[in-house]
């Protein structure tokens, strides 16, 4: 599904060729197996885009995505936070991805959503489908922030929820995500700060973000290769806050 891809890309960092590819991603858009009412609004998203200065759209991503926790772009940060089941689970996503023949930079953390996106969209319509099910309820949340936040971003998690043909209760995710508290202000970020152990070596997951993340000739898009999720459809991974750092 070459729509995935185009939201694959547009959720990630944005940078010239993304202005340069504006005809192919328009033709896509024309295309794609979505409603009309979404195709328009996602149009309206890439001219807005692409009409602002590149600089500007860039502090805008960093201030959504890179300040703060809960609207980090890594899966299983809003699932296993810390703990031991979050890096079993990037093992068994990584090796799903390999048996698909999916080829990734070695610092590239799999659960990132382009990535992931990127990956399904090759997979066929009823295996992409499926695999958003699977992560349904963190692509509401990520919904539900944004729209608190007033961001158009939005749009393109309820593309993707509209996509899997989800169920999941949006007025109750609203609800909870309207008691939450910012976690992107200067003080919220200084406290994570002092509470927070130093760790280095950070730096070298950074860079995975800026990697090549092509899927290889001999990937199949027949293949069904499903990732178990650990605990996705409990209530806790919607109504917590994410508790790690993306890029532990």
């Amino acid at each position: 599904m070459d729509i995935l891809c185009v939201i694959s890309r547009l959720l990630d960092y944005p940078d010239e060729a993304l202005y340069d590819a504006e005809s192919d991603i328009s033709t896509i858009i024309l295309s794609a197996p979505i409603k009309e009412e979404y195709k328009d609004r996602l149009q309206a998203f890439l001219w807005e885009r692409l009409d602002s200065n590149m600089l500007d759209w860039q502090s805008e991503y960093d201030g959504l995505f890179e300040r703060g926790r809960s609207l980090g772009l890594w899966l299983f940060e809003h699932v296993h936070g810390e703990s031991r089941d979050r890096g079993q689970a990037m093992v068994d996503l990584m090796d799903q991805y390999q048996q698909a023949g999916l080829e990734i930079s070695q610092h590239e953390l799999p659960d990132y959503i382009p990535l992931f996106l990127e990956f399904i969209a090759t997979q066929g319509e009823e295996n992409a489908r499926g695999w958003l099910q699977d992560v349904e309820h963190v692509l509401a949340l990520l919904q539900a922030r944004l729209e608190k936040r007033e961001s158009n971003y939005s749009v393109l998690f309820e593309i993707l929820l509209s996509i899997a043909e989800s169920e999941v209760n949006l007025g109750e995710v609203r609800e909870i995500v309207g008691g939450e508290k910012r976690d992107d202000s200067k003080e919220a970020l200084d406290k994570e700060w002092e509470e927070e152990e130093v760790t280095f070596g950070a730096e070298s997951v950074k860079e995975g973000c800026d990697s090549t993340r092509k899927p290889s000739e001999s990937q199949r898009a027949d293949i069904d290769v499903p990732v178990h999720w650990v605990d996705f459809n409990e209530p806790a991974s919607v109504a917590e806050a994410p508790q790690s750092k993306r890029n532990s």
